[in-house]
């Protein structure tokens, strides 16, 4: 029985929890898929998988055997790619990390001329709002706003992240519009709890001078969406990314506030585990999003994304 080949079957009946299902994907019989896992318990004395007739799970054991297996399969398929394969185009799986809010907004859509252009790659995106450790997730290239605070990562810069502050016309004509930054200390300001300083609000002005206000209101939350969705329901003054509002802002659904003074933007990097090797796939996936985070592109709607370069 070949090791490898168990266990990927192994990997694949843990991450569907069914061997039907897992032979269906990997093009095998059940009969198949059930000798593979048998011979992994028996090389390994140990039970990797219950069984019941709801379908499979982990055990304790099969869940420490799961994760180490995620790496090794993960450093096959970088071998694979380190060592050719580019005249039969990439292979194997992109594993991908993401907010949710720019994998929904932007970076789904454009995965879609991406996996076009690579027909037998695989693509695993993972959308959350927390950082991930990217090795021992077994991620190949994360998406990352802000600075790179660690240096063992590899990382190339991809665009700029600008934000824009908002609120819906209804609100303004309930409480009036800021003239100045000092005026938001009296407004209902929705707070982004992840990053842009919390309540501490950041503006410059034409002229360059900053100010730092603290703002107050009753909502805070670390999702851009809830963000959103409150500034439409009129419950105050919000700072978001340009690519989470501007289809809001085009339908004149929210206006833009203080329209005289810029908030910091924010770099947007890809960052991948090693910066000495660097996957064809990751590389390749990398020189396809440059060109896509040129100008405006977080007006999805009106930006045309031009052709793949590289």
């Amino acid at each position: 029985m070949d090791h490898l080949s168990s266990i990927r079957i192994f990997t694949r009946v843990a991450e569907l929890g069914s061997f039907s299902k897992a032979a269906d994907e990997l093009v095998l019989s059940q009969s198949t898929v059930t000798k593979h896992i048998a011979w992994l318990e028996t090389h390994l004395s140990a039970r990797l998988l219950n069984r019941n007739t709801r379908g499979v799970s982990l055990t304790e054991a099969g869940s420490l055997y799961y994760e180490r297996c995620r790496v090794i399969l993960k450093e096959v398929d970088d071998a694979d790619s380190l060592v050719g394969r580019r005249s039969e185009g990439l292979t194997g799986t992109l594993r991908i990390s993401t907010s949710v809010a720019l994998g929904r907004r932007i970076i789904s859509p454009m995965l879609i001329d991406f996996m076009r252009e690579h027909p037998h790659l695989k693509i695993d995106m993972a959308c959350e709002d927390s950082y991930v450790d990217l090795v021992a997730r077994g991620i190949d290239v994360a998406l990352r706003m802000g600075r790179l605070a660690d240096s063992s990562l590899g990382g190339r810069h991809i665009g700029s992240n600008p934000w824009v502050m908002v609120a819906s016309p209804r609100y303004l004509a309930a409480h009036g519009t800021p003239q100045t930054p000092q005026d938001l200390r009296h407004h209902d300001c929705i707070v982004y709890s992840s990053v842009q300083g919390d309540a501490v609000w950041q503006l410059r002005s034409r002229q360059g001078e900053s100010q730092a206000i603290v703002v107050n209101g009753r909502l805070r939350s670390n999702n851009l969406s809830t963000l959103l969705a409150a500034v439409h329901l009129d419950l105050g003054i919000a700072i978001l990314p340009n690519y989470v509002a501007s289809p809001s802002l085009r339908a004149r659904e929210i206006v833009s506030v203080l329209d005289d003074y810029t908030l910091p933007g924010q770099e947007l990097h890809a960052v991948f585990p090693s910066p000495k090797l660097v996957p064809e796939k990751v590389s390749r996936f990398i020189q396809f999003l440059r060109p896509r985070f040129e100008g405006a592109w977080w007006d999805v709607e009106r930006r045309r994304f031009p052709a793949h370069q590289g």
